[in-house]
């Protein structure tokens, strides 16, 4: 489902409407929301809607539990780090139990050891079934989302939850959640804005299929919904919005 929004603004209102629906929905089927943050610039102002009156009292918080689609293995006290700016813009200021929210990153673990532990403390809440009630993401300019990156290995894992692995172009490790992960979630919201990324995602949903060179094309939930949340700018050349 593509929702077409006038601006950033106006996009991210109707997303944190969509939060707080999807939220009371699960908590009231299954006395527990279970959400994946995503970073970059896009949910910044959703989060800090959801932050404030009125959404922040519209869910009840003790009953959310936090993760991340992916990560950047830094210290939660970079600027890099998606939970610093989750923490900045939202987990501050609404009351959710410290031991309900899981940031991609230790100090005690290498990356590909702290994925594996990721991915038990994702079944021991989850279950057997990774079904996320919401999992968030943002695209980039070259199609990719959370840390699935255009010719990286991790494109073709169909086993793990959780993938580290190291990206050269970055110089860094990043932790993510895997493709079939992502797919089993209930509800998936992918957020994008601005004219840099019209091109992305004209091919991510009206070009060939190549998911080697556009990573987001994986998003397809086997059993939930996808919505993607863009506004005029980044649907300039999207065929059916003219």
């Amino acid at each position: 489902m593509i929702k077409i929004f006038k601006d950033p603004e106006e996009l991210s209102i109707a997303g944190a409407e969509l939060f707080v629906q999807i939220a009371n929905e699960a908590i009231k089927e299954r006395g527990v929301f279970t959400v994946a943050l995503t970073g970059g610039s896009s949910p910044a102002n959703l989060y800090k809607l959801l932050a404030h009156k009125p959404y922040s009292e519209q869910i009840n918080w003790h009953k959310v539990h936090i993760f991340w689609g992916d990560e950047r293995w830094v210290p939660l006290s970079d600027d890099k780090s998606n939970a610093k700016m989750a923490y900045e813009t939202l987990l501050n200021y609404v009351p959710i139990p410290k031991e309900q929210i899981y940031p991609m990153w230790t100090k005690d673990l290498q990356p590909k050891e702290f994925a594996q532990e990721y991915e038990q403390t994702l079944q021991q809440t989850l279950g057997s079934i990774p079904s996320f009630d919401l999992i968030l993401l943002g695209m980039g300019e070259d199609g990719h989302t959370a840390s699935l990156f255009p010719g990286t290995d991790v494109l073709q894992e169909k086993s793990k939850w959780v993938d580290a692995y190291y990206l050269d172009t970055q110089e860094m490790y990043r932790i993510t959640l895997t493709a079939p992960v992502i797919n089993q979630a209930r509800n998936i919201v992918i957020m994008a804005y601005g004219t840099n990324k019209a091109n992305a995602l004209h091919e991510v949903l009206e070009g060939d299929q190549d998911i080697t060179k556009y990573p987001a094309q994986l998003i397809n939930p086997q059993n939930g919904m996808a919505f993607w949340f863009v506004d005029t700018a980044a649907a300039s050349r999207l065929h059916h919005s003219k």
